[in-house]
């Protein structure tokens, strides 16, 4: 049967026509006010990826125009090739550590951010920590359009160079111009179709991003390397301070809270993509990852706008204005052509994919990842990402510092999953209305006063960041070091109140009970005395496994 024939497409596309989401009773849940196909843990068929598809997923989230960007905010500070790396280094050292801690709930459990974030804040303290990461999540997916438009401008005026002469129909003050809204709209139209496949399969865009991309950075490093004879200004000059307090610590600190930031929220996420892990993120090599890619990535936009400045005498980190300027009409398309690339796998990877999956968890009758990115795709159009670029300084200074935010929230995660929990969940009791991790009216109490514990001394600065005009005294200062501050604060304050002021005795299990490893379906339960009850289609059927998934 062709892949195009009426019946299969009918098949696809009839259960989203429904205005509730199609739902069958299964192993995991049986209400659909908790419980999805998307939501529940992944069948151990769909958990495909190994260490290679990993590392290939994180070459496709790092080499991206992000990275650039967040490199430029790091040496506006003052500081030089020299100081920038081993910043860049140590601040995706840091973020790692996090990353794959969550990861591996999310690869242990086979279940998303959504879920998780239950077992910790309680099922309906949940909503906030889901929209929080969900909002930074559509606005950089919008924005990013932009950008990859600008860069498919690039390769149409490379090869039709009378494209440049298209007459512009818009006003000045409309922030983009017509032949810019026409690419956003065709970029907007491949990236949506894109973002609409399962995102086990996207794991070919990922390799296939992991073997264009990087020889793209590379080539340019070295054109930038030849051409300024060695390095450039940024590279082997010295390093000037320019951030509030002239102080090389604070600056220091303030670049290292600039580079977590950019995965700040993957933090927290991570399990999005680790429940489709086959081995449960095993190896120590996953670590490395960020680090790695992201410090040799980030030597690519350093040399680069220091050639820029050597030529053109002036420093521009965006680079589809750099590559605008190339002479070559190939080096001009094929440069472009493969930052779109990383752009659609950065924009599905840390935006579209989280936002479209966490946001799935808010109401699951009603809404699933389709819908979802569906939702986000049409969100990229009505907000006009143009004039955010061009207008809101204090919105993007507020996506900026938004790691203040998810700091203390990936904190509590860890500190009640390892510290509390022991990583011992009961999978079946994250799709119970009123199971253990109901708490008390839906809501784990301990878990937001950690929470804002943590946020509460950033507040002032985090204020400062979006209005510099404010006077906010020592708070600034700390805000230097937001990230690690909130999550060290929450992770330390979570851990004392439930075991010195109020524990969650309800909310832990003796065994862990963990999802179906087994082609039957059944459950595996970690080794240790205790019953468990497994729910099956609405009937409590004891079981007393002891067959361990480790």
């Amino acid at each position: 049967m062709s892949i195009l024939s009426p019946k299969r497409w009918k098949a696809k596309i009839e259960p989203h026509l429904h205005w509730r989401v199609p739902f069958e009773p299964g192993v995991y849940g049986n209400s659909p006010r908790w419980s999805n196909k998307d939501l529940d843990p992944i069948p151990p068929k769909r958990r495909t990826w190994g260490g290679l598809d990993y590392w290939a997923y994180w070459t496709s989230d790092m080499l991206a125009p992000p990275l650039a960007a967040t490199v430029s905010s790091v040496m506006s500070l003052g500081f030089t090739a020299r100081e920038t790396i081993p910043i860049v280094f140590f601040g995706f050292a840091i973020c790692s550590v996090v990353v794959t801690l969550t990861g591996k709930m999310g690869a242990t459990y086979a279940i998303s951010y959504p879920a998780i974030v239950r077992t910790s804040f309680g099922m309906y303290g949940s909503y906030p920590a889901i929209c929080l990461r969900a909002f930074v999540a559509a606005m950089w997916t919008a924005i990013l359009c932009v950008q990859a438009g600008a860069f498919l401008q690039n390769c149409i005026e490379a090869i039709w160079p009378s494209f440049e002469r298209l007459p512009n129909h818009l006003p000045e003050n409309a922030g983009i111009t017509s032949a810019g809204l026409l690419c956003f709209f065709l970029y907007w139209i491949v990236q949506t179709i894109l973002a609409l496949m399962p995102i086990e399969k996207l794991r070919i865009l990922f390799l296939v991003k992991a073997v264009v991309v990087p020889p793209t950075f590379l080539a340019l490093f070295l054109w930038a390397v030849i051409v300024t004879h060695g390095g450039g200004e940024l590279v082997t000059g010295k390093a000037q301070i320019t951030s509030t307090y002239m102080n090389t610590a604070y600056s220091a600190l303030t670049g290292l809270n600039v580079i977590i930031g950019l995965f700040s929220s993957m933090a927290v996420n991570m399990p999005d993509f680790g429940r489709f892990s086959k081995n449960r993120l095993g190896g120590y090599h996953q670590f490395f990852a960020l680090p790695v890619i992201g410090t040799l990535g980030s030597l690519t936009p350093i040399f680069v706008t220091s050639a820029h400045s050597y030529i053109w005498g002036e420093f521009e980190w965006y680079m589809p204005a750099v590559i605008g300027k190339f002479d070559s009409r190939a080096a001009k398309f094929f440069t472009a052509f493969s930052f779109m690339l990383a752009t659609i796998g950065n924009q599905i990877a840390a935006g579209t994919y989280p936002f479209s999956n966490d946001v799935s968890g808010l109401y699951p009758k009603y809404i699933n990842i389709f819908r979802a990115t569906i939702f986000i795709s049409i969100f990229c159009v009505v907000s006009t990402p143009w004039n955010i670029i061009k207008n809101a300084a204090g919105l993007l200074a507020f996506l900026s510092g938004y790691s203040c935010l998810m700091g203390p929230l990936a904190g509590v995660m860890v500190s009640d999953y390892y510290l509390i929990k022991k990583r011992k969940l009961n999978i079946h009791e994250v799709y119970r209305d009123h199971g253990i991790y109901h708490y008390r009216h839906g809501v784990n109490w301990r878990a937001y006063v950690a929470f804002f514990a943590g946020v509460g001394p950033l507040i002032p600065g985090f204020a400062k960041s979006i209005d510099n005009k404010l006077n906010v005294g020592g708070a600034w200062q700390i805000f230097t070091f937001a990230w690690i501050f909130g999550f060290t604060i929450s992770l330390l304050t979570y851990y004392v109140i439930v075991n010195y002021i109020s524990g969650i005795r309800e909310a832990n299990v003796e065994v862990a009970v963990y999802p179906a490893q087994k082609s039957d379906g059944s459950s595996d339960v970690e080794s240790g005395s205790g019953e468990i009850y497994e729910e099956k289609s609405g009937l409590d059927a004891k079981t007393k496994e002891v067959d361990s998934p480790l």
